[in-house]
């Protein structure tokens, strides 16, 4: 089951482009379902707790402003426009509505993400109901993640930095995913932090060198171009 912070609606009548979204926000670990319609869009939400909704308000353009404030006053979602509306006097009225930001489409899909992510920052994301793994495998090799220890096959520790296990500890935690450089530096620093994205490159080639040097073969943090990096390994409990 996807999680309700990881969930997001589309509300757009354009089909192949809800379907270039959905499939962008799914390898950064996003869930995208598609709502082509006002009336789509409310059944969505009855079914589905929403993170966020991109909408554009000419799903239905007599009533766009009554879709934008329903959303926010009566559901309690973040919302981003993405619309051809999207002129700087409506984006001014969108705000002052309540949107969380105004892009006029087709905007850059990766910009949308950095906007999608900008809004859910800060908002308190659920707490699991059960408590996480202490450990995980992957590849035969165990992390600790109470004591931030490194096991290979044969039970041998690999001394890691702080700075290299927590990023080591980010990317078991997204495996498979694509992951930015400003998404790594808000898991590993906090997204107060004064680190600049280049510090996770020099992390990341210190961490990938000692992974080497221990033994573990083959690619196991993949260069994704221009998009980020990915942890190659399925992760197990």
């Amino acid at each position: 089951m996807t999680a309700p912070h990881k969930r997001l609606l589309i509300v757009d009548d354009d089909a192949p482009l809800t379907a270039q979204l959905a499939d962008l926000f799914a390898r950064y670990g996003f869930f995208a379902d598609g709502a082509p319609t006002a009336g789509s869009m409310r059944t969505m939400l009855a079914q589905h707790d929403y993170a966020l909704v991109v909408l554009d308000p000419l799903v239905d353009a007599d009533n766009g402003g009554a879709l934008l404030r329903e959303l926010v006053a009566d559901h309690g979602v973040p919302v981003i426009l993405h619309s051809v509306a999207c002129t700087e006097t409506t984006r001014i009225a969108a705000l002052e509505m309540g949107a969380e930001d105004c892009l006029s489409k087709p905007a850059n899909p990766r910009e949308l993400l950095a906007r999608i992510r900008t809004a859910l920052r800060g908002r308190t994301e659920p707490q699991p109901s059960v408590a996480p793994a202490s450990a995980v495998r992957f590849a035969g090799w165990r992390v600790d993640l109470q004591t931030g220890q490194l096991f290979d096959p044969a039970g041998t520790s690999i001394l890691l930095s702080d700075g290299e296990f927590q990023l080591l500890r980010v990317f078991i935690e997204h495996p498979r995913q694509v992951l930015d450089r400003a998404q790594l530096l808000d898991e590993v620093h906090g997204r107060t932090s004064e680190h600049f994205d280049r510090s996770i490159d020099v992390q990341l080639c210190r961490l990938r060198r000692k992974l080497a040097a221990s033994g573990l073969k083959g690619p196991v943090i993949r260069t994704i171009r221009n998009e980020g990096y990915m942890f190659v390994h399925a992760v197990s409990a």
